[in-house]
């Protein structure tokens, strides 16, 4: 008895890669040269798709590729710590959250912050209130405090 062929499925991949500097270099290279996929050619598409962004901005992407290696993939707005770091004028957050505060941000922040991330699948159908409440909670949990 011989083993039917199974069939081949798509692999998927997230990767964390600065806006507009996509690279052959790792991580993207590695990561798309060991499932077959030229590097490349996400690059250009990569780049293109994000030169609207400052440079540099951390995007998530997730990013699948089809058993004849074609890809397809999809950005996702900055994490939100890094958008509240930013907002906060703080290079990190503190290792001791809600004992040590680092920095501050305002309910104004917080409400620019959800404007961007309520485009996100994550936060698809929520409120523009339960997505700031979130937010809020990510801010307390990185040591920066909320003025309201």
């Amino acid at each position: 008895m011989s083993k039917a062929a199974k069939p081949a499925i798509a692999q998927s991949l997230r990767l964390l890669v600065p806006a507009g500097k996509a690279a052959p270099a790792p991580p993207v290279g590695p990561a798309l040269g060991q499932r077959g996929v030229k590097s490349i050619d996400f690059c250009k598409l990569f780049n293109d798709r994000t030169k609207d962004y400052i440079q540099g901005v951390p995007i998530p992407t997730f990013i699948t590729i089809e058993p004849n290696r074609s890809f397809t993939f999809v950005t996702k707005a900055p994490p939100t710590p890094w958008l509240l770091l930013k907002a906060a004028g703080v290079e990190k957050g503190s290792s001791r959250p809600r004992d040590v505060i680092v920095g501050k941000v305002s309910l104004k922040h917080i409400y620019e912050i959800a404007k961007i991330k309520s485009g996100d699948p994550a936060f698809q159908g929520m409120s523009m209130r339960n997505i700031c409440s979130r937010i809020v909670g990510t801010a307390k949990g990185i040591g920066l405090d909320v003025s309201y």
